[in-house]
C-alpha cells in the first residue's frame, strides 16, 4: 500500500469525515486507519472494500469514486476526477525476502490493484519467462494472495497473458490479446518507438478504463468442483469482451433506442459474462441530456447459468439492488408488474417472450433494450418445440412439412411480427442478439449492411480464436468417417411399384436400422471406446452417440447394453428421447411395450444430464436431445449416425469442444456424413459469417404472381377480406366468410398442387413478414395480399402422405459391410463464412416422385450403395438374418420361457423350426446353404451356433416378448 497517496485522497474527497476519524484516534490516526484498512481487505477482498467502502469506529470512507451515471452531480464528477492513479516500477513486495521485486505495480489511491511482468526478447526473455516467474512466487506474500490484487499480467512486445489467482505451478494465465487475423495474437504494430502490445498501456490501464473495470466489469464467484467443493474466483474481463460491450454501449450511449446489434461470440468466448456486464450497463446508460436510454432491459434466455450471473454480479453491486427480476411464475401478471415500476432489468425465458411482445405494443412510450442469448441453447431438444407452442397459435400456419425449426428461427419470426402485426415504432426498442452461428436471416435481420451490399456482425469473436488461444477444442482434429456398404435383394414374386425418391429413402433407412447393422456398428464404437477413449483424461472420459431417430437410439441402447454385459465392462449406458415411442417401431419382438427415457434409465428424464455426470455412466445416446446447450467438460468422443447439415452439424459436434485441465483432444467416428459434408458448415463460423447480397424484395411478386397461377382466388377475394379486415368494426365470422370462395377452389385441386399452394402461400406469409422490415417501399395491395394469405393458410388442411413401409418387408440384406473411408483432421480456411440470402421460389409444381418397380429400385441401390463383398461378408449377413428370423419365430419365443420349459425341450422345438428356416437361404446366399446341406460337420456347427445364440437372446431379460 502507498500511504502517501491514499491520505492525499481521502483529504481532498473526505476532509471532514477525516478530521472526526482524527478527534476520535489521536495522533495515532493514520496507523490506526491503515491497520483497520489493512484487516478489512484481508478479510474482505480489495474489491468489495472499494466498491463499499470502509468503516472505522463510526466513520465511512470511500476508497475510490466510480464515474457518475449522468452529469448532474456536479460534487460527485468532481470527486470522480479526484482518483489518484500512481505506478512503481520494481517494486520490492516481499516479506519474507526483502530484495524481490516486481516490474510495475498499477495503485488506485494508494491501494494496489494490478502487477506485471514485463520481458523483452532483446534481453532473452518472453512471456514464458514472465509466467514462470509468478508460478515460481510465493502465493501466501499480501500483494499476491488471492483477492489482494484484480490481476498480474504477463507482456512481453508481442503478447499479453493474465491471471487473477497465483497458485503456483497450478497458476492458469489466460491470453488477453486483441485477436490477428480472426485468431490469436495481436496485430503487429508499425513505428519506432509501438509494440503489439501497446494497446495494454494505451487501453486497459487508462484511469477511465480500469475504473470502468473495477466497477462494471469485476466479478467474484464461487463455483462446486465436481468432488463438491467450493471455490472462490475473481473474474477479470478479457479483451473480446469489453471492446464488445464498451463498442455496443457507445453506440447505443451516441445513437440512443431503436437499432439492432449481432454479436457473432463463438463457444468459449464467455456469452453469459458478456450479456450481464452488457445489460448492467445499459440499465444505468443516459444519452447526453441526462436521461435514461432505456426503461427497462429485457433479457431472453433459456440457460440458468446467465440467470445466476446476472443476479450474482448484479446483485454484487449495491447502488442497483433491487433492480433485476426473473419472470418465472404468473408470467403475464408478473412481467406487467416489473414493466409497470420500471425494474431494470428482468430477465424472461423464451416461453415468456411473446408477453413481453405484447407489453411492447401497450407501452409505446417507453423504450427498451432487448438482449438476445444464444439462439440455439436448449439441451433438451423441448424448448423449440415449446416455444413454438407458445408463439404459433393452435389455427398457425403449418408449414415446411414439419421441417424442425430452432429457436433462432422462432425468434426471428417473431420479431418480423413486431414490425409487421403489432406496428411497434422501431425507435422503441433496441435488440442486442448474441450468437456462435447466425443463419442468413439473422444476419439481414440484425447485422451492420457494409457500402458493398454485403452484412457483417457489429462485434466478432470467432471459433478460430477461441481455439487457438485454447479456450474450446478443435473437434475436427480427429475425424473418422465409415461408408456403409450393402446388397438388398427382393424376397417376393411380384415386382411392385413404389415412388422411387421415397422407396429409396425407407431402404437406406432399413438397411442402417437394421439388427445387424446396429450390432455391427455397437461393436465398432464399444471397440473404439474401450480401446482409444476410456483412459482419456484421467480415465474418466465419456462419449455421446448420436442417432437419427427416437427409435434408432432405443435400438442402440439395447445392443448396447447387451454387449457390454457380454463383455463386462465396468461401465453403463444412457439414453436421451423425448416422449414415448411404441415398441412395434424399434422391433417386431417388443410389440406392446412402451418405451420411455426415464423407464430405460431407471430415474426421471429431468435427471439425465446430472446423472450422465456420475462415473459409473461413461456413454450417453441421444435423439434430438444433448446436441445443443449440452455442457460436459469429460464428453470426448462423438459416434455420428445422423445425417448432419448447417447449423445443427456444428452445434452438435460443438457439445465435444468443451475444455477439462486434462483434456488434450477430441475424437468423432461418423457412419453418415463424409468430410467434406462437415467441412463446408463448420467453415461458415470459423473466422467471420457474411451475407453476400440482400435479399430482393421484388421475389414477394414472384410468389404472388405464382400463388395467382393456381386460381384459387382473384382480387374480390381480397378486396372483400380487406374491407373487414382493416375496418374498425369488423367482425371475425364475415373475415371467415370471405375465404370459403378460396377454400373450396383449393379443395378441388389435385393433393400435390394442394400441398404445393399452402407452402408457397406460407411462404410468402413468412418472406412478407421478414422482408417488410427492410424494404423502402409500401405497397397497399402487397399489404392486403399478406393480410388475406396469413388468415386463408391456416384453413387450408392437408393429411399427410402416408410411407410405403411395407417395403421394408418385401427385401432382405444379402450383404452388409462399414468401411473406413477417411481418418485425420479436417481443415478449414481463413476465408469469410459466406451465406446466401433467402432462396428464389422455384418452380410452380414440384417434380413428381415417379413410380418405379421394386426390383428397378433395388437394383439402383445396390449400384450406389454395393461394393465388391468377401465371402466372409456374405456369410456373416445371410447368417445374421437367419438369427433374426429365428429369434422373431412365434414358436421358439415360447418355448425359451424358463418358467415353463427346460433348454432340452427348446432345443427339440428349434430343431422342427430350423430346417424351414435354413430353406429361406436359397434366396439370400445359395452357396452357404449348399454348404451346410453338402457338408454335415459344417451344418452341424452352423446349428449349434445358432441354437445357442437364439436361445441366450431369448431367455435374456432385453429380448424378452412383452405380452
Amino acid at each position: 500500500m502507498d500511504p502517501d497517496m491514499l491520505f492525499d485522497f481521502i483529504r481532498a474527497t473526505q476532509s471532514e469525515e477525516w478530521k472526526k476519524l482524527k478527534s476520535r484516534h489521536g495522533m495515532d490516526v493514520k496507523e490506526k486507519f491503515l491497520d483497520r484498512l489493512t484487516k478489512d481487505i484481508k478479510k474482505r477482498g480489495t474489491l468489495k472494500v472499494l466498491r463499499t467502502g470502509v468503516k472505522d469506529v463510526g466513520c465511512h470512507f470511500d476508497l475510490v469514486y466510480f464515474k457518475p451515471e449522468n452529469g448532474l452531480n456536479v460534487e460527485h464528477q468532481d470527486k470522480y476526477r479526484a482518483n489518484i492513479f500512481s505506478v512503481i516500477r520494481q517494486l520490492h513486495y516481499s516479506t519474507k525476502t526483502p530484495k524481490k521485486s516486481i516490474d510495475m505495480v498499477l495503485f488506485i489511491n494508494g491501494i494496489p490493484i494490478i502487477t506485471a511482468e514485463l520481458k523483452s526478447p532483446l534481453n532473452g526473455q518472453n512471456i514464458e519467462h514472465a509466467i514462470n516467474q509468478y508460478k515460481e512466487r510465493d502465493s501466501t506474500e499480501p500483494l499476491l494472495s488471492f483477492g489482494r490484487c484484480f490481476a498480474h499480467f504477463a507482456v512481453d512486445p508481442r503478447l499479453v497473458f493474465m491471471t487473477t489467482k497465483v497458485m503456483g505451478e497450478s497458476t492458469e494465465f489466460l491470453p488477453f490479446n486483441k485477436g490477428y487475423q480472426y485468431g490469436a495474437g495481436n496485430p503487429p504494430a508499425y513505428g519506432e518507438d509501438n509494440y503489439d502490445t501497446a494497446y495494454l498501456w494505451e487501453e486497459i490501464w487508462k484511469k477511465d478504463m480500469l475504473l470502468d473495470i473495477m466497477q462494471n466489469f469485476l466479478q467474484i464467484v464461487s463455483k462446486k468442483g465436481q468432488n463438491g467443493a467450493i471455490s472462490t474466483q475473481l473474474i477479470f474481463p478479457r479483451y473480446h469482451q469489453l471492446d464488445a460491450v464498451n463498442l455496443l454501449v457507445e453506440n447505443t450511449r451516441i445513437n440512443g433506442a431503436g437499432r439492432k446489434y449481432l454479436i457473432e461470440h463463438s463457444a468459449g468466448s464467455g456469452k453469459s459474462y458478456t450479456i450481464s456486464r452488457l445489460c448492467d450497463k445499459l440499465s444505468g446508460l443516459h444519452d447526453e441530456s441526462n436521461k435514461n436510454i432505456f426503461d427497462s432491459i429485457i433479457v431472453i434466455t433459456d440457460r440458468r447459468v446467465l440467470d445466476d450471473q446476472l443476479s450474482q454480479t448484479i446483485l454484487g453491486h449495491e447502488h442497483v439492488e433491487g433492480t433485476i427480476v426473473s419472470i418465472e411464475k404468473d408470467k403475464a401478471k408478473n412481467l406487467a408488474k416489473a414493466i409497470e415500476s420500471n425494474v431494470k432489468i428482468i430477465i424472461v425465458t423464451l416461453q415468456t417472450f411473446p408477453f413481453a411482445i405484447d407489453f411492447f405494443h401497450k407501452t409505446p412510450g417507453k423504450r427498451f433494450a432487448v438482449v438476445i442469448d444464444e439462439a440455439h441453447s436448449s439441451q433438451t431438444g423441448d424448448t423449440a418445440r415449446d416455444l413454438r407452442r407458445v408463439l404459433v397459435t393452435e389455427d398457425s400456419v403449418e408449414y415446411e412439412d414439419e421441417q424442425e425449426k430452432d429457436v433462432e428461427d422462432i425468434i426471428n419470426e417473431k420479431m418480423e411480427e413486431i414490425t409487421t402485426d403489432l406496428k411497434l415504432q422501431p425507435k422503441n426498442i433496441s435488440f442486442y442478439a448474441f450468437t456462435a452461428t447466425p443463419k442468413n436471416k439473422t444476419l439481414e435481420m440484425f447485422g451492420e449492411r457494409q457500402p458493398d451490399g454485403t452484412f457483417e456482425p457489429f462485434h466478432l469473436y470467432s471459433m478460430k480464436q477461441a481455439i487457438e488461444e485454447g479456450f474450446i477444442l478443435d473437434v475436427l482434429q480427429n475425424y473418422t468417417t465409415y461408408t456403409m456398404y450393402f446388397e438388398l435383394m427382393k424376397k417376393i414374386k411380384d415386382d411392385p411399384q413404389y415412388k422411387k425418391t421415397i422407396a429409396s429413402s425407407l431402404l437406406k433407412s432399413y438397411v442402417g436400422s437394421s439388427e445387424y447393422a446396429i450390432r455391427k456398428k455397437t461393436e465398432l464404437m464399444l471397440n473404439h471406446f474401450w480401446t482409444g477413449t476410456k483412459d482419456r483424461i484421467g480415465g474418466r472420459s465419456k462419449a455421446m452417440v448420436v442417432t437419427s431417430s427416437r427409435a434408432n437410439a432405443i435400438r442402440y441402447e439395447l445392443e448396447f447394453k447387451k454387449q457390454v454385459k457380454e463383455k463386462e465392462y465396468p461401465f453403463e449406458v444412457l439414453v436421451a428421447f423425448s416422449g414415448t415411442v411404441k415398441g412395434e417401431n424399434v422391433r417386431k419382438v417388443y410389440t406392446g411395450k412402451d418405451f420411455t427415457e426415464s423407464g430405460e434409465n431407471g430415474f426421471p428424464e429431468k435427471h439425465t444430464a446430472e446423472k450422465f455426470k456420475e462415473d459409473k455412466y461413461r456413454i450417453l445416446i441421444v435423439a434430438n436431445k444433448f446436441q445443443t446447450g449440452f455442457d460436459q467438460p469429460l464428453l470426448h468422443t462423438m459416434y455420428v449416425d445422423k445425417k448432419l447439415g448447417g447449423v445443427e452439424a456444428v452445434q452438435t459436434l460443438s457439445r465435444l469442444n468443451r475444455r477439462h485441465p486434462e483434456k488434450s483432444d477430441t475424437m468423432v467416428l461418423d457412419f453418415v456424413n463424409d468430410a467434406e459434408m462437415i467441412r463446408e458448415p463448420f467453415q461458415r463460423y470459423h473466422v467471420k459469417t457474411i451475407l453476400t447480397e440482400p435479399t430482393d424484395p421484388n421475389r414477394l411478386y414472384d410468389y404472388e404472381n405464382q400463388l395467382k397461377d393456381f386460381a384459387v382466388f382473384d382480387n374480390s377475394d381480397i378486396n372483400k377480406f380487406a374491407v373487414e379486415y382493416f375496418s374498425s368494426k369488423g367482425k371475425q365470422t364475415v373475415l371467415y366468410t370471405s375465404l370459403r370462395p378460396a377454400i373450396e377452389r383449393w379443395g378441388r385441386l389435385e393433393d400435390d398442387e394442394k400441398r404445393d399452394f399452402k407452402k408457397r402461400m406460407a411462404t410468402f406469409v413468412r418472406q412478407y413478414a421478414f422482408l417488410s422490415q427492410i424494404i423502402p417501399f409500401f405497397d397497399e395491395k402487397l399489404e392486403k395480399f399478406y393480410q388475406y394469405s396469413k388468415y386463408l393458410v391456416k384453413e387450408l388442411h392437408v393429411g399427410l402422405d402416408r410411407l410405403p413401409t411395407e417395403i421394408t418387408e418385401k427385401v432382405n440384406m444379402s450383404s452388409f459391410r462399414i468401411q473406413e473411408t477417411s481418418k485425420g483432421s479436417i481443415l478449414l480456411s481463413d476465408d469469410d463464412g459466406r451465406l446466401r440470402p433467402v432462396p428464389e421460389p422455384g418452380a410452380i409444381h414440384s417434380i413428381e416422385d415417379e413410380l418405379t418397380p421394386l426390383s428397378e429400385i433395388i437394383e439402383e441401390i445396390n449400384e450406389h450403395f454395393g461394393t465388391d463383398f468377401t465371402e466372409e461378408d456374405k456369410v456373416g449377413q445371410a447368417l445374421g438374418y437367419l438369427e433374426k428370423n429365428l429369434t422373431e419365430n412365434p414358436r421358439l419365443v415360447a418355448a425359451a420361457n424358463p418358467a415353463v420349459n427346460k433348454k432340452e425341450d427348446f432345443d427339440l422345438v428349434f430343431k422342427e423350426i430350423v430346417s424351414d428356416e435354413l430353406n429361406e437361404l436359397i434366396e439370400v446366399n445359395i452357396d452357404l446353404y449348399s454348404k451346410i446341406k453338402d457338408d454335415a460337420d459344417f451344418g452341424k456347427l452352423v446349428k449349434e451356433m445358432l441354437l445357442n445364440n437364439v436361445y441366450k437372446k431369448l431367455v435374456s431379460k432385453d429380448s424378452l416378448v412383452i405380452s
